[in-house]
């Protein structure tokens, strides 16, 4: 009986096999940028060539984290790319989420601070719209759970106390922590902003709910309520009606 003829290695196997092999013996150090997205691309498509795809992505999107937060009908729009081939792209960040978020679950938010900054960095600072977090902390201040409360314009966000202190309640907190985004990339607070998290800090205070924190994140930075003395201040307001 004849014997059937080895499989010859699809193209570009052999490199695909060697950005597998770098990436298991020193991480992503020395990749460039199109080189992680093709790396990603053959989670979907193991057999496949997809370094052209990876570079065509990385033209339209101009950045690795424009490729990475680019939605699953324009990533499709790149020749190379579908449903199937998008999975890494798609999952990788998310995994990436979570597993912020669960370093974070049960740990003091307050002694944290970078923790939480790498969290909040990955869930809202790159949103094309504003969108306003909250962090419920128990008596210790440990993070019992977080959620997008709202989700505004491209310039501005409608934060209502009612809401805001209803899911603490729920959550049983005894402290919360405020974040926000900018999309326009400047942390630098807004006379709104100022205000919002005044009426937040007196409308949690009555129900025995301290703000700790107001974070608003941006591609420049971020900036602190509590590293400015801002949160002090609003407090000690709250605590003197």
């Amino acid at each position: 009986m004849k014997e059937n003829p080895k499989k010859a290695p699809h193209k570009g196997e052999g490199h695909r096999k060697r950005l597998r092999d770098r990436f298991l013996q020193s991480g992503l150090d020395g990749f460039h940028d199109y080189e992680v997205i093709e790396l990603l691309l053959t989670l979907g498509m193991p057999r496949r060539d997809c370094k052209e795809a990876a570079k065509a992505a990385l033209n339209r999107f101009k950045t690795l984290q424009g490729v990475l937060d680019a939605s699953p009908a324009d990533l499709c729009l790149v020749p190379g790319i579908g449903p199937v081939n998008l999975l890494g792209i798609k999952l990788v960040p998310a995994v990436s989420r979570r597993y912020l978020q669960q370093r974070l679950e049960g740990k003091k938010a307050l002694t944290n601070s970078r923790e939480l900054f790498d969290y909040l960095n990955h869930t809202i600072r790159d949103k094309k719209r504003e969108c306003f977090v909250a962090i419920y902390l128990d008596a210790k201040n440990r993070v019992i759970a977080d959620e997008i409360l709202f989700t505004g314009t491209i310039s501005a966000s409608a934060v209502y106390p009612r809401e805001v202190v209803g899911a603490a309640l729920a959550h049983a907190a005894a402290a919360v922590i405020f974040a926000h985004n900018h999309p326009s990339g400047d942390p630098a607070p807004s006379p709104d902003d100022m205000a919002i998290t005044r009426r937040l800090a007196q409308a949690c205070g009555v129900m025995g709910i301290t703000v700790h924190e107001h974070l608003i994140i941006g591609t420049e930075g971020y900036f602190s309520f509590a590293d400015h003395g801002h949160m002090a201040r609003i407090n000690a307001a709250v605590d003197s009606l």
